[in-house]
């Protein structure tokens, strides 16, 4: 498929963030990340891939390298590969996340 609405893609889980796929290729995946009030990815980084953070809804508190922001919808924030990154949720409403990387280290 090579077009996708974003806004049908949903699913929170109190238990933990929820990654729904919407594309894998060999050379990146893209996914929406969706997490409630609380939730976390936790800070990390892979040494062959640059990654993306495009916030959908919400406000995500993104750790780049050094530096944490909070970012609102329509904000991107990328890690270099080697890079440490991470996001959290730590607003009252849920948050969804664009997030994509390449070169696919699942391939």
């Amino acid at each position: 498929m090579a077009f996708v609405d974003t806004s049908l893609h949903r699913r929170f889980d109190p238990a933990k963030l929820q990654k729904i796929n919407l594309f894998d290729t060999p050379q990146m995946f893209c996914d929406v990340y969706c997490l409630k009030p609380g939730q976390a990815q936790k800070v990390h980084s892979h040494a062959d891939a640059t990654k993306f953070y495009f916030v959908l809804e919400g406000t995500a508190t993104i750790t780049i390298g050094g530096e944490t922001r909070e970012m609102g919808p329509g904000e991107l924030a990328w890690s270099a590969a080697g890079e440490p990154h991470g996001v959290e949720n730590r607003a009252d409403a849920p948050l969804r996340l664009l997030v994509s990387m390449a070169p696919n280290p699942n391939k």
